[in-house]
């Protein structure tokens, strides 16, 4: 797998509010981009830990499986703790090691 994958992030304004989606999976939310990175990054944090505790991850057989690559993204993060942040938002250029 590609040491360096990172799902999409994309913006959405609506209504005097933000959301910030990384891929189809996890979004954060806010009135403002700060405030939506801020719940995506708490949002991605909660669910490293709780896939990293060892109690895993449900997912519900109505939807498809996740993409390994998706799976291995966010356990990277959980092994980074609170400082995601630079690994979340790096550009192609500047790839967090």
């Amino acid at each position: 797998m590609d040491d360096h994958w990172t799902p999409e992030l994309s913006l959405h304004e609506r209504g005097g509010s933000c959301r910030l989606s990384l891929g189809c999976h996890v979004y954060g939310e806010g009135a403002t981009l700060q405030e939506a990175a801020d719940d995506l990054v708490a949002r991605l944090l909660t669910l490293a830990m709780c896939l990293r505790s060892g109690n895993g991850i449900t997912v519900s057989s109505e939807i498809p499986v996740p993409d390994l690559r998706w799976l291995d993204f966010v356990y990277e993060l959980g092994e980074r703790g609170v400082d995601i942040r630079e690994r979340l938002f790096a550009t192609d250029e500047h790839q967090a090691a």
